[in-house]
């Protein structure tokens, strides 16, 4: 088989997964908390037909070799953790981490998972959990059944307006986390990622101290992806796809003009 086929064929495998990360990123558009992606590239093994230095002849060398590639494939996507804007929505229970910073969230099977998502609410038991899928916020809090009104301050304090009393009651600190490598966290669905070997353990503490973010009250933070720069991507892959098809289709002719001929 001529190998420009089969390199033109990874051109095709890799671009057509390159247009699968922009259309998520383009689906995820209106996702609050959703970070873009993009997909990293690296070329394939290369045949080393003469070696860059070889010996030419007995007093010279050769200034560059012949080596042939065999195509392109994505590696990875990588993840743009990068602020999104914010959003005003007046909901006392939607709540924005400004900087740097995840909101915990417990899963079924008590592990925890970390969301940039801050579109909370109360269950049947007043405690704060995700709009989706009811997972509780930690710290674990519980808004009293006679709360009239629920407030966060930007470091995390937690406290209601109960009728009758004239102070607020502080009902819990939220607590959020950070990593080294948020690029190596493992998205799992439903704005919620998890820690993996390459993130780093992570970093607890109090919003607004030690450089994690601080929280706005009724906000939210919207996706991070630029429509019009996704889709001059979109146009550029396109057009880098029809040139490996049209690779092939010259090369099939070329085929063709072979078999013809001889």
């Amino acid at each position: 088989m001529n190998p420009a086929l089969w390199i033109s064929k990874t051109g095709l495998d890799a671009q057509q997964t390159d247009i699968s990360v922009i259309s998520n990123n383009l689906a995820n558009a209106s996702t609050v908390g959703y970070k873009k992606s993009r997909a990293i590239f690296e070329d394939l093994l290369y045949q080393n037909i003469n070696q860059p230095g070889g010996r030419s002849s007995q007093d010279t060398e050769l200034p560059s070799g012949l080596m042939l590639g065999a195509g392109s494939k994505v590696v990875a996507n990588q993840k743009n953790f990068s602020q999104g804007n914010m959003q005003s929505t007046e909901n006392s229970l939607d709540w924005m981490i400004q900087g740097p910073g995840f909101f915990e969230i417990q899963m079924p099977d008590g592990t925890v998972a970390y969301s940039r998502n801050g579109q909370f609410t109360t269950d049947e038991n007043g405690r704060v959990v995700t709009s989706g899928a009811g997972f509780p916020v930690q710290p674990e809090m519980n808004v009293p059944d006679d709360a009239k009104s629920i407030s966060i301050s930007q470091d995390g304090e937690v406290s209601v307006t109960i009728a009758g009393q004239a102070e607020n009651v502080v009902i819990g600190q939220l607590v959020i986390s950070d990593f080294i490598n948020p690029s190596g966290l493992e998205p799992i669905g439903q704005n919620l990622y998890t820690e993996t070997a390459v993130s780093g353990a992570p970093v607890q503490g109090n919003p607004s101290v030690d450089g994690l973010g601080s929280i706005v009250q009724g906000a939210l933070e919207t996706s991070n992806v630029n429509v019009t720069e996704e889709l001059v991507n979109l146009i550029e892959t396109q057009r880098v796809y029809e040139m490996n098809s049209k690779v092939i289709s010259k090369v099939d002719e070329m085929l063709s003009y072979i078999n013809q001929q001889l």
